[in-house]
């Protein structure tokens, strides 16, 4: 099953919302993917998803709220999977007039927003029936991403408008004549989980975030380390060379006192870190003296002909 279903699965049983909230809900619901018909002087609706749980969440509101005859069609899919197809059919009736005209889907987006979504209750309500009915969450183990897509740009605007009043960062864009309304970060997602209810995949999604995150802290760190190892070993290996160039051409028994007991030492020790060989030198010397002392020798290497 993907994410995406197991949340969806979670919301459509979530109990004990307020009437208002059930109303919020519907409107998401049939505003993303209800459909209208029309039957001689009256109207019905459908609603259709593959999503057993959902079809029975819109029944239950629909006779929780409205006294509307009802029936669930099955059908199978023809696509590659065959999953079931559940539509959930409002019979055409009067009351159905009645129950469009409360839930204010014959009326503008912006009337349907100032009369259904005044409180913060019903707008979380009004985000989880859009999700539930047009929106998709990937797993977080990969990229972050979650989005709801419309054909109706006023819709998709009203769903922008109410997500960004939760302080989320959210986006649009249109693609292929559809609107997608989407959220790219980690903390925005969990935001939005936390939001429309859906606190046991919000639990989920933190547990493999954390683990995604500490994994990849972990990596960058032995990157950095076996980078910092690498440019040690090519340090060591070009000191060393020139070292053995300078005993070459002119000896190292001709060098200063302080340089020949380094140089002793890097040969002696190739694989030494330069704190160490700062604690095997007479004298104070600390990590810094003794890399200006190697850097004098590759100098020396270099004026008596040596190149890299």
């Amino acid at each position: 099953m993907s994410f995406s279903n197991e949340v969806k699965n979670e919301l459509a049983r979530i109990e004990g919302q307020k009437s208002c909230c059930d109303k919020g809900e519907l409107y998401g619901l049939l505003k993303m993917s209800g459909a209208i018909v029309l039957s001689g002087r009256n109207i019905g609706i459908h609603f259709s998803t593959e999503n057993a749980a959902l079809a029975r969440r819109m029944l239950q509101l629909l006779k929780t709220n409205f006294k509307l005859q009802t029936e669930v069609v099955i059908t199978r899919s023809r696509r590659l999977k065959k999953n079931n197809r559940y539509q959930v059919r409002v019979l055409p009736s009067p009351e159905v007039s009645m129950a469009l005209e409360t839930l204010q889907l014959l009326t503008n987006i912006a009337e349907g927003k100032a009369k259904l979504l005044s409180s913060s209750c019903c707008r979380r309500a009004f985000l989880r029936g859009a999700f539930m009915a047009g929106g998709s969450v990937s797993r977080p183990a990969g990229d972050y991403h979650l989005e709801m897509v419309t054909g109706n740009y006023e819709f998709a605007e009203l769903i922008r408008s109410i997500i960004h009043s939760f302080s989320m960062p959210v986006k649009m864009t249109d693609r292929k004549g559809e609107y997608i309304v989407y959220l790219k970060e980690g903390n925005a997602i969990t935001s939005f989980l936390s939001v429309i209810g859906a606190h046991h995949a919000l639990m989920e999604f933190e547990n493999v975030r954390i683990i995604k995150e500490m994994r990849n802290n972990v990596n960058r760190i032995v990157n950095c380390e076996t980078a910092n190892l690498n440019k040690t070993v090519q340090a060591a290996v070009h000191q060393i060379e020139s070292i053995k160039y300078i005993g070459e051409v002119l000896g190292i028994s001709k060098l200063p006192a302080t340089l020949r007991e380094t140089a002793e030492m890097r040969l002696a020790y190739p694989e030494a870190s330069l704190t160490e060989l700062a604690d095997m030198a007479t004298g104070k010397i600390g990590k810094s003296g003794i890399n200006h002392r190697l850097k004098k020798l590759e100098q020396i290497a270099k004026d008596l002909g040596m190149t890299d």
